[in-house]
């Protein structure tokens, strides 16, 4: 019988899926001998497209059997039964999931749809498969769930990344959400670079950053220096709140391409022993090989200075530190830390940073730039406003600003007028002081 391989594999969605799915049911016919290399090359075509780079038929071979019970749950146990029979099919391997009902896929079972009863065959075939090394592995697209105690390590299921399940079913990568499993939610801005107002000493180690993202491959890569650098990029941000350290990280990312993730450290943070090591685990082992921008705001309380140690807690926490310190350096991304003092920072960090940038609050003219920025064109002054003093008189940092701004351009609407005077302008001011204490 011969294996019909003409699908038709070019858009994303169902479709493609399915055709594969016919592909698949068909090889798996005991009849069908050395079939597999028409199959492979149509199969590996599909799988390179949607991931940009190479894919070859073990491999595709691999992802196509692991998304299966995604879209169509059913598969293996009808396949098995059609051409295996009834039975528990102990041999193939495969288990039940708590709530889906159909056969997933173990590493013993995907052995055995590849390489039947050919035994030197799957020695090969786990030797290149269930290696650390393997890239599919190694970043985390495809897992194999660590199996019950004392029982064989392939008959954990093989888990194929959400993100992944969506890039193949939709053609669009998935973005993890906030929850247990990442401790972190997605940040973007509509900002441009245009309307952030630093000093120039600020923008000048930004620009910096802007370097490595777009160099800091090739710099390892092709000038030979991954003997000597470690991959990725360390850095502190510190400065009074509302001086722009995380829009910042946000235009960074937007400017580079690049997801930027602000890690929420209430959920990290355990007092638990032991449980912040596997948050922070499972935050870097999914971001690991994405390219993502990790942001800890606040950071003062998972970076802070190491204490003596005088009781089990102590080292307990010295020893997350160390794990904190040991995952960002291994972090092939940039990494930035937000604190609003340098000194709260451990020095075991500081010395393992590339750049250290200051956010100062603005100054006069800075100042005055961010009020002519905020202001909306919509909203005439009143001839008495006169942003030049405002701007010299009062030292507020670019969120006291946009704050005010919000404040007296709501109470203009309420009130139905397009304008504002000075009265209203220092009203929204003086409220501003007040509320953070000044």
């Amino acid at each position: 019988m011969k294996l019909n391989t003409e699908a038709n594999i070019s858009d994303h969605g169902m479709a493609d899926l399915q055709a594969l799915l016919n592909l698949f049911s068909q090889l798996m016919r005991p009849e069908i001998q050395n079939a597999k290399t028409n199959f492979g090359r149509t199969l590996a075509n599909y799988f390179q497209k949607r991931l940009c780079r190479p894919v070859d038929e073990p491999d595709a071979f691999l992802l196509l059997a692991v998304l299966i019970p995604h879209f169509s749950p059913a598969f293996y146990d009808q396949i098995f039964v059609e051409y295996f029979g009834e039975g528990n099919f102990p041999e193939l391997g495969g288990v039940r999931g708590k709530q889906h009902r159909g056969i997933l896929l173990t590493g013993e079972m995907l052995l055995y749809l590849y390489c039947k009863k050919d035994l030197s065959l799957k020695q090969k075939m786990y030797r290149r498969w269930f290696s650390e090394e393997h890239w599919l592995f190694n970043e985390s697209i495809v897992q194999l769930e660590a199996p019950a105690l004392g029982e064989p390590r392939l008959s954990g299921k093989l888990i194929l990344a959400q993100e992944y399940v969506e890039l193949f079913l939709t053609g669009k990568l998935g973005k993890p959400d906030l929850g247990a499993d990442f401790p972190a939610k997605l940040i973007s801005t509509q900002q441009q670079w245009q309307d952030l107002v630093l000093h120039p000493q600020t923008y000048k180690q930004v620009e910096n950053l802007q370097a490595w993202l777009d160099y800091g491959d090739a710099l390892l890569k092709d000038w030979g220096l991954a003997r000597r650098v470690k991959p990725g990029y360390r850095v502190l941000f510190f400065g009074p709140p509302g001086t722009g350290k995380t829009m910042t990280a946000a235009l960074l990312g937007k400017s580079a391409d690049k997801d930027v993730y602000r890690v929420d450290l209430s959920m990290v943070v355990s007092k638990y022993i032991g449980e912040t090591e596997k948050n922070l685990a499972k935050l870097f082992d999914k971001a690991e090989h994405k390219g993502w921008i990790l942001f800890f705001d606040e950071a003062d309380s998972l970076f802070g200075k190491r204490t003596g140690v005088q009781n089990a807690h102590d080292r307990y926490a010295n020893q997350e530190v160390s794990y904190l310190l040991q995952r960002i350096e291994d972090y092939d991304g940039l990494v930035i830390l937000a604190s609003n003092f340098k000194d709260n920072i451990d020095e075991a960090f500081l010395r393992r940073f590339q750049a250290i940038v200051s956010f100062p609050l603005p100054r006069a003219g800075e100042r005055l730039r961010l009020w002519q920025l905020s202001l909306p064109s919509a909203l005439e002054l009143a001839a008495d406003i006169n942003l030049k003093v405002i701007a010299d008189r009062y030292e507020l940092s670019g969120a006291d600003i946009v704050n005010i701004v919000h404040y007296v351009c709501l109470l203009a609407m309420a009130e139905k007028r397009q304008n504002l005077n000075k009265e209203q302008l220092i009203l929204g001011i003086e409220r501003e002081l007040k509320k953070n204490g000044k």
